[in-house]
């Protein structure tokens, strides 16, 4: 699904008037996300599943085929964990 489809989806769901109202949905919710991601908060959303950020370690490495060799950065990492009633709802497949 793509985001236009996703909006049709929130617009049908929300009872939302407009596309144009949904998408607005859609956008200030991710956008909410990641901001409070961004500053290293959680957002727990009871029932659906909990968005963190993580540190993730560097690694190094060589390049396959050559001697070289390559090292990256610790990071933080969008992650996400979904909840009970997501993961029951999906397994049920409704």
């Amino acid at each position: 699904m793509n985001k236009a489809q996703f909006v049709e989806l929130v617009k049908n769901v929300g009872d939302y008037k407009t596309k144009a109202d949904a998408e607005l949905a859609v956008e200030a919710f991710t956008e909410a996300v990641t901001i409070a991601l961004a500053k290293k908060e959680d957002v727990s959303l009871i029932g659906f599943g909990n968005f963190t950020a993580v540190l993730q370690r560097g690694k190094s490495g060589t390049v396959p085929g050559t001697n070289k060799t390559y090292t990256t950065q610790d990071k933080m990492a969008p992650k996400f964990r979904a909840g009970k009633t997501l993961k029951d709802r999906v397994s049920m497949g409704k």
